[in-house]
């Protein structure tokens, strides 16, 4: 009798130390698929987004590098009405590495850059960066959410944390790529084969390796109950644009949704006047073409310290203090923006990834066709308006949320 008690008290020491262990497997993949999913982010898009810098000055014929730029984003903003779909049916890993696909082929079109390799690369890759884009959003709040889940975590704290890591190594893509670029077109032969040629070549060695790194990420097996309904045998095609139908509208008739619109299309906006109006007309007039890189390097490394801290160090040079401002906006942005959505609406959060993209890409369609007609001024005067619609609308939302949310009790 006694033999017996002493053996049902013992099993469950003898259970602990497995839970123990596989609780902490769990926290380390976690852990290591963000760091995974950061650095393969911080390789692809270090060669895209200095290319993308550079589309305003290289390639100014016929106004080819904005007018590419314009309909890369207009196809971003179509797709995006259907990324969530394929995104649940590919599966968030798969999504990603297929997604890293375009950035490959839209920096290999900068070799020989005309309207026949630009435009179809630019195609192919707004379905890349809409599908990239959702798979990164869905993936990294559902890392985040099984992590919280696992350890009995605040969920938000884990979400804003695991973004936080997130954003301050993509940031970093602005800093260490345009380093690059303004090292190897710093001899003032931005338009030879010895300059731009070897930058693109470069740049995709690098992407190559972020793309095999994606590989290297776990599967989210089951990230959100609309994916496993579509990724079943029964699930068919009606099904699945029933589901994509009814999770854009909901997004859209959901009155939070509504007042975050005008914060996401000014973060699109800031950003495209980076790339486009504040490199063109502030940056090349000042310290020329391959001034461009150290003037978005700074942009890069202040967008991630204000990620880290939200605030940075003041430089000397009235080009780089106007970068390093931009770079600390779009830093606290995009990180608060992401977590925001991410807590909001994560029962759905395919459909509210995939609206920050569609409006996000929409307004940077918009500017990079209408740049070539509109002066700088008009870009700017655009810029205030949209940023205190933005800011009424949080302040409005701030409200409505707090009304929302149960009183804090205090034992």
């Amino acid at each position: 009798m006694d033999s017996t008690i002493e053996r049902d008290e013992e099993k469950p020491l003898v259970s602990d130390e497995p839970s123990h262990i596989l609780q902490d497997s769990k926290t380390n993949s976690h852990k290591k698929n963000v760091h995974i999913l950061s650095s393969a982010f911080l390789l692809i898009f270090l060669a895209y987004g200095a290319a993308q810098n550079l589309q305003s000055t290289l390639n100014t014929k016929e106004d080819l590098g904005t007018t590419s730029l314009g309909i890369l984003y207009l196809s971003f903003t179509f797709f995006s009405v259907i990324a969530s779909l394929v995104v649940r049916l590919l599966g968030s890993k798969n999504a990603l590495i297929i997604g890293t696909s375009g950035y490959w082929l839209y920096v290999a079109a900068n070799l020989k850059p005309n309207w026949y390799t630009l435009v179809p690369a630019s195609l192919y890759l707004g379905f890349c960066s809409s599908i990239i884009w959702v798979g990164q959003g869905t993936y990294l709040t559902s890392t985040a959410r099984s992590h919280a889940t696992d350890h009995n975590l605040h969920e938000g704290a884990v979400i804003g944390n695991f973004n936080g890591e997130f954003w301050a190594v993509y940031a970093l893509h602005q800093f260490i790529g345009n380093l690059i670029t303004f090292a190897l077109l710093n001899d003032g032969k931005e338009g030879s084969t010895n300059g731009t040629t070897l930058l693109f070549v470069v740049f995709l060695f690098v992407m190559s390796f972020g793309s095999i790194l994606m590989c290297f990420l776990s599967k989210r097996s089951g990230n959100t109950k609309g994916e496993n309904e579509l990724s079943g045998a029964d699930a068919g095609l009606y099904a699945s644009l029933k589901s994509l139908s009814k999770s854009l509208t909901n997004a859209l008739s959901d009155v939070r949704m509504l007042l975050i619109i005008p914060l996401i299309a000014y973060s699109g906006l800031q950003q495209v006047f980076v790339w486009a109006e504040f490199t063109k007309y502030i940056v090349t007039p000042a310290i020329g073409v391959s001034g461009v890189g150290s003037a978005m390097a700074a942009y890069g490394a202040f967008d991630g310290i204000a990620i880290v801290i939200a605030s940075g160090w003041l430089g000397t040079l009235d080009i780089l203090f106007l970068a390093a401002l931009l770079g600390i906006g779009d830093g606290v942005l995009m990180t608060q923006l992401n977590a925001l959505l991410g807590m909001l609406f994560k029962h759905d959060m395919e459909g509210a990834f995939a609206q920050l993209k569609i409006w996000q890409s929409a307004t940077i369609a918009i500017v990079f066709f209408l740049a070539p007609h509109i002066s700088f001024e008009t870009v700017v005067m655009i810029m205030l308006v949209s940023l205190c619609l933005a800011l009424a609308s949080f302040l409005w939302l701030a409200l409505k949320v707090a009304k929302a949310s149960p009183p804090s009790t205090s034992e």
